[in-house]
């Protein structure tokens, strides 16, 4: 992925085995207005945007950011912005081949 790219649409995410709602996300994924896919580990994410990229998700027509958040152990993990504590716009997301 490119620094120049600046928001970009989740469609798709990996899950870990994992049962907490802060580990369980992997990777992210979508695809560029080329149609080309783009699939990135959820700590790539957190450094892109803390670089300033911008990803989003479309819940019901609505567009919503996702942002880096961090758990009460002090990890980081990507969510929301109106998920709360539970990643669920994301954890609802088909998974990426």
């Amino acid at each position: 992925m490119s620094d120049v790219i600046t928001k970009l649409r989740v469609f798709c995410i990996n899950k870990t085995d994992r049962y907490s709602a802060h580990d369980r996300i992997k990777s992210i994924g979508g695809m560029h207005s080329d149609a080309r896919r783009w699939k990135i580990t959820q700590t790539q994410a957190i450094e892109f945007i803390e670089r300033g990229t911008k990803f989003y998700v479309s819940v019901g027509g609505e567009t919503v950011d996702v942002i880096v958040a961090t758990s009460p152990y002090g990890n980081k993990y990507i969510k929301t912005r109106n998920d709360g504590e539970q990643p669920n716009n994301l954890l609802s997301l088909p998974e990426c081949p």
